[in-house]
């Protein structure tokens, strides 16, 4: 057997970390962050067990989550995120696009609860992104499970940061001062509904995501594909009751590099099957500068990937912009439209 095929071996599963072994003792968590450390480093993706979120909380939010994509479709464009110059609400199948495509997928954007926040004269724009989300009249306990979600998976993803800023010999708290009370975690209930029958099977399009770290909640249908070194696209089998995590460009910036933000996409099911995912995103406050990180490797690190159709900020807000621009179209040209034309 090759060496190429013993790697391609590997391919089947991605690294399975296990948070609780942090509690464990000293020779857990030092094993613990040989493989946090590993799995940030050459993959920038793994799945994670141990986390400790209760199976009544993710049941209840799966429960409710269901019953609005049941709901009528004139209850669900009556959250219609056009309607929201925040980019919170219900985006239809079709009318989101990644890679300039559209994504066959409807879902429903929420955010950290907050009141609207009108950029002033002079203030960057991104502050249109603090804003109220969109409920469903008819399904109060959507709105309580959601936002509990939020401040269930902000809790885990601070603890994971620590974790992987220990491993890879950072301070843990390092970058705390951009979190905090002001933080911009975001929340995505997904529904791919199946393929679009035109023969495009763009679920959603091959991306990186902008913040430091991703939580995703998948069910067992599968589809997430991950991009790994030898430039072909891998499926993630589902693990019941892990979350998938991948680092955002955030922490690709903060490294120089040395972790990696991974491409990753999603292929429709077959079909009519439904597949369900809900992603948390772990962001900092949108006017953090995220600041280079302090740590041992740093001279090992190669230089963050630079793609010119996607530059990075060092102000997290105008990163976020950029992207949620690009992917509503429809939102970004009913109120934005100042923002799309260059000056």
């Amino acid at each position: 057997m090759t060496a190429h095929h013993a790697t391609t071996a590997t391919y089947d599963q991605l690294p399975v970390i296990d948070l609780s072994a942090a509690d464990r003792g000293p020779r857990d968590r030092a094993l613990l962050h040989d493989r946090l450390h590993a799995a940030a480093h050459d993959v920038g993706f793994f799945q994670l067990v141990g986390h400790g979120v209760p199976a009544a909380e993710k049941d209840a939010l799966l429960t409710a989550m269901r019953a609005f994509f049941a709901l009528p479709e004139a209850d669900r464009l009556a959250l219609d995120n056009v309607n929201s110059p925040h980019f919170r609400g219900y985006t239809r199948t079709g009318d989101e696009r990644t890679g300039g495509a559209r994504d066959w997928r409807d879902q429903l954007d929420i955010g950290a609860e907050r009141p609207a926040r009108v950029p002033g004269p002079g203030e960057p724009p991104y502050w249109w992104l603090q804003g109220p989300n969109q409920w469903p009249a008819a399904l109060p306990e959507l709105r309580t499970a959601a936002l509990a979600w939020i401040d269930r998976l902000g809790a885990v993803a601070r603890r994971l940061l620590h974790e992987l800023l220990t491993a890879i010999g950072a301070p843990a708290d390092f970058y705390d001062p951009i979190f905090g009370d002001g933080a911009h975690p975001q929340l995505k209930l997904v529904r791919y509904p199946g393929s679009a029958g035109d023969g495009i099977d763009q679920g959603v399009g091959a991306h990186k995501d902008y913040g430091f770290l991703t939580l995703l909640l998948q069910d067992s249908v599968g589809g997430l594909q991950v991009q790994r070194e030898d430039g072909r696209f891998h499926d993630v089998p589902p693990i019941e009751d892990a979350f998938v995590v991948n680092l955002g460009e955030l922490l690709e910036v903060a490294t120089n590099g040395y972790l990696l933000a991974t491409n990753h996409r999603v292929v429709s099911p077959p079909g009519a099957t439904e597949r369900f995912s809900v992603p948390f995103f772990y962001n900092p406050r949108l006017d953090a500068r995220v600041a280079p990180l302090p740590f041992p490797h740093a001279p090992e690190a190669p230089g963050v990937t630079t793609d010119p159709t996607n530059p990075l900020f060092a102000e997290y807000g105008y990163n976020e912009l950029k992207g949620k621009l690009r992917a509503h179209p429809l939102v970004a040209e009913r109120h934005h439209g100042a923002l799309l034309t260059p000056a």
